[in-house]
């Protein structure tokens, strides 16, 4: 049986660990036997997860037509409508997850926002939307935080850098096979067909989890005998542990920084193309999604590439590398938003796409390596509630908010203005990121320390 398990684990050590991880006999049966397995489900089910969420920004333009609605109210429904659900159900879900089969919650999460995905393309009027909107919300809430848990608890320490960096991938190939598919499905049908064949998929994805997975020892990877003193977390006690601790809650709220720009900007890239720059939906299909797929896509696989080379020196790669990228990103992203045409813009967006990316996986691993390993559930959760109710929450809602308002003052430009708005959270996360890092080199930034 053992030389089952060696063979199917990743890295040709025994059992897929590291010489020092204890794990007792009878806890064997349980870890994963397939890691690479686990994770391209995984994975699979974030880019259903990000393509359904991404959808709203990608057929902005043709939804606005039908159902006609302000950016403002795109702003709120793919913002804080949304986050409102997204954010706070996570925090329940991921203290039962914590204490019950994760592969379950995964399974039944992903059912939930595909249905309601369904319902997003069936929708006949603005509250309507609203309503399938915030539904996704609360199925989205129990994919994420489970699965960062699950990829944790299948690889060793050494290798979930790059691990969560490919689980990572999730947001960037969801959100550029959204932009072919949906704005193909769009021109050559309509946008609604987009959402209900792609809720259909994830009905079969949701499936697929159930049958295919299964949830691996909580801490049977980590060094010493963690899994043997794994219990239950107690809900209060976590959610204590996690708002006092400084290193958590500044990667969560640099994390926060960040993301309001990623979303603020993910959620108008394709109306700004299309309505200041030029584009077609036809050339958003086909160029935006290679955008997408290079620049973000490559960020998350060289950010895991330099946790997993560098931490073992010293755990402030885990602030310094997203303090350095987004440094590297803001005049490029400067020179996007002013671009004359649209070719050099998305040349420029690839670049910003690329360094944008790198808190991501710096921020989980970090947040799941600090916690013991029956909180990592509900302290992932904890995690995308700051950093989403802050970027995912209040950075489309303030875009769409501030393109109406310059709107309604005779500016012309008023979303191009909206975006140049959002330079100075660069500046924020930078320096929160930077804060980081000084705790991190005066907290033993040594990871072995």
């Amino acid at each position: 049986m053992s030389s089952s398990i060696n063979a199917a684990l990743p890295g040709g050590d025994v059992a897929g660990v590291r010489p020092d991880v204890r794990i007792a006999p009878r806890e064997i049966a349980g870890l994963p036997r397939h890691p690479r397995v686990m994770l391209a489900l995984l994975t699979f089910v974030y880019v259903i997860n990000f393509l359904d969420r991404q959808l709203l920004g990608i057929l902005a333009k043709p939804i606005q037509d039908t159902l006609h609605v302000s950016d403002g109210q795109l702003g709120l429904i793919g913002g804080l409508y949304f986050a409102m659900f997204y954010c706070f159900i996570a925090i329940p879900v991921g203290w039962l997850a914590d204490r019950t089969n994760r592969v379950s919650i995964v399974s039944l999460a992903c059912g939930i926002w595909s249905v309601a995905t369904i319902g997003c393309g069936m929708a006949g009027n603005y509250a309507q939307l609203v309503g399938a909107r915030m539904l996704v919300g609360f199925g989205e809430a129990g994919g994420v935080p489970p699965s960062y848990a699950l990829i944790t608890d299948s690889f060793p320490p050494h290798k979930r850098g790059t691990a969560l960096a490919i689980f990572n991938l999730g947001p960037a190939i969801g959100a550029a096979i959204g932009i072919a598919f949906g704005a193909t499905i769009a021109t050559l049908f309509n946008w609604r067909d987009a959402f209900v064949s792609i809720g259909v998929v994830g009905i079969v994805t949701a499936i697929a989890v159930k049958l295919v997975l299964r949830d691996p020892v909580r801490g049977g990877m980590d060094h010493g005998n963690a899994a043997a003193s794994v219990g239950k977390a107690p809900f209060i006690g976590t959610m204590r542990m996690f708002f006092t601790h400084r290193t958590l809650m500044l990667a969560a709220l640099g994390s926060g920084a960040t993301q309001f720009v990623t979303y603020g900007l993910g959620n108008f890239a394709v109306l700004f193309l299309m309505r200041e720059k030029g584009m077609l939906l036809t050339d958003v299909a086909v160029w935006y999604a290679l955008v997408v797929v290079i620049g973000m896509g490559g960020g998350m696989l060289v950010s895991g590439r330099v946790i997993d080379r560098f931490v073992a020196r010293s755990r402030t790669v885990y602030a310094l590398a997203p303090a350095i990228s987004l440094a590297v990103a803001l005049p490029f992203y400067v020179a996007f938003v002013w671009a004359p045409g649209w070719p050099l813009a998305l040349a420029l967006l690839t670049i910003v796409m690329l360094f944008n990316y790198f808190y991501l996986s710096c921020s989980v691993a970090l947040v799941q390596e600090e916690v013991r390993p029956d909180e990592r559930v509900m302290s992932g959760a904890l995690l995308l509630l700051v950093m989403n109710f802050v970027g995912l929450g209040l950075g489309p809602t303030y875009v769409g908010w501030a393109s109406d308002r310059l709107a309604a003052g005779g500016h012309a430009h008023a979303l191009q203005l909206a975006l140049y708005s959002l330079a100075p959270f660069y500046v924020l996360a930078v320096v929160i990121f930077l804060a980081l890092a000084r705790r991190l080199r005066g907290t033993n930034g040594s990871i072995t320390a």
